[in-house]
């Protein structure tokens, strides 16, 4: 394409939009305020009957010989309606056809009978279907009047000729309302679809937010779980033996680097500069280990066993994640709330139609009465429900806390990983 030609498709896509600009002002303005235009439209057709009346309908007449006023009376019954052609056409047409009647009838034969065609044409856009019918009602009787007085030449020479005229603007009237209620309806659909493309916009937002905040909760409670227990235990450490407590601190210092990691590729992928954001894996089944390893450096000792082998295929990663996060969140409400002398145990459970996770720990007192509460049980929750799993959680009858998870293994909403 050469220059020239993008030129002038440009020059003409510019005077496109601007005349199209100003035929919707036109319409707007014409939309607030009728009256001007149908001022100017019924004066034009008034001005055009009265210089008819003026001697040019004797040419066409039967009977030439009328008086002038009554001419000019017929031309303006004939013209002046025109002005409520818009709001009531069929009062418009019927006025107008009782004067039609009366030229015919009397043989002036005006040239201004035909502007019946107006207000046809606007009961056709505006009315329903059956309102044609009417207006033929209105139409025939001055055209069979005049054919029965006259008779012959008025039958081939007006009534035929005039029936299709009318047949054909009727045609129009249907075909630019069935346009303009094409249009409507491709209007009316493109509203709806941006309204629900908003309100997609919102769910998805807020649904991306939920998981942020679940997410955030996961890493950041975990960790600074395993961090408090970090602390106290190389508090106690410290006098008796300082190595333990080197350790320990190292050990704080890797638990914290690796949740600003977390965080840093979690926060990654809301920043709007970067065109990829570290994308690093979600936890898997497999990070179960190094998770109870991290655990067991907080002073909670954890068991994990498993019963049956792992499903083939394995789980999805989006379900796997789910155990894990469930499991993490698990434990760290035992680093929080079960007490110093408590000890956890995981067991997995894998059957043909779904794995369970089963967390319990041997918490006593009354240090188990803030579960449940807070962001974490209804995170696992909401986790759970994305794979059609179910979650609960209580009081041992020994003593203790369980929690237990359910997940199946065919689930008709599959959903990607967070």
């Amino acid at each position: 394409m050469t220059t020239e030609t993008k030129e002038h498709m440009g020059t003409d896509t510019g005077l496109s939009r601007h005349v199209h600009r100003l035929l919707t002002r036109v319409r707007a303005f014409d939309a607030r305020r009728p009256w001007p235009w149908d001022t100017a439209v019924t004066s034009g057709w008034v001005l055009a009957a009265l210089v008819d009346a003026a001697g040019g309908w004797r040419t066409t007449a039967p009977d030439p010989t009328l008086p002038v006023w009554l001419v000019t009376a017929l031309s303006l019954a004939l013209s002046v309606p025109l002005y409520w052609r818009r709001r009531h056409p069929t009062a418009a047409l019927a006025a107008m056809a009782c004067a039609a009647l009366v030229s015919d009838a009397s043989g002036a034969f005006l040239q201004s009978s035909y502007l019946q065609l107006l207000p046809v044409f606007h009961i056709a856009l505006l009315r329903p279907p059956r309102a044609l019918l009417w207006s033929l009602a209105l139409i025939l009787p001055p055209l069979v009047t005049g054919a029965v007085r006259f008779f012959p030449e008025s039958w081939d020479q007006r009534v035929v000729p005039t029936l299709w005229a009318y047949a054909l603007v009727a045609l129009l009237g249907i075909t630019v309302r069935s346009r303009k209620d094409h249009t409507a309806g491709l209007v009316d659909r493109a509203r709806r679809l941006e309204i629900e493309r908003d309100q997609e916009v919102r769910l998805a937002a807020a649904a991306e937010r939920t998981r942020i905040a679940r997410e955030m909760h996961d890493i950041i409670g975990h960790n600074l779980s395993v961090i408090t227990g970090l602390a106290d235990g190389g508090r106690y450490a410290a006098a008796k033996s300082p190595e333990r407590a080197a350790q320990a601190l190292d050990a704080i210092g890797t638990t914290s680097r690796e949740a600003l990691a977390d965080l840093r590729r979690l926060l990654g992928v809301l920043r709007d500069d970067e065109q990829e954001a570290a994308r690093d894996p979600q936890p898997t089944l497999a990070d179960l280990d190094a998770l109870l390893t991290g655990v067991r450096k907080a002073g909670l000792p954890v068991r994990l066993a498993a019963h049956d082998e792992p499903p083939a295929p394995p789980l999805s990663p989006g379900a796997q994640l789910t155990v894990y996060r469930v499991v993490q969140e698990a434990l760290t409400n035992t680093l929080k709330h079960a007490g110093p002398a408590a000890r956890a145990t995981v067991l997995l459970t894998y059957t043909p139609r779904e794995v369970r996770a089963e967390i319990t720990d041997t918490g006593t007192g009354t240090a188990h009465a803030p579960r449940g509460q807070g962001q974490g049980l209804t995170g696992m929750r909401e986790r759970a429900a994305l794979y059609d799993g179910t979650l609960d959680c209580g009081p041992l009858p020994a003593g203790g806390w369980a929690v237990r998870l359910r997940i199946p293994l065919r689930t008709p909403r599959e959903v990607s990983p967070s």
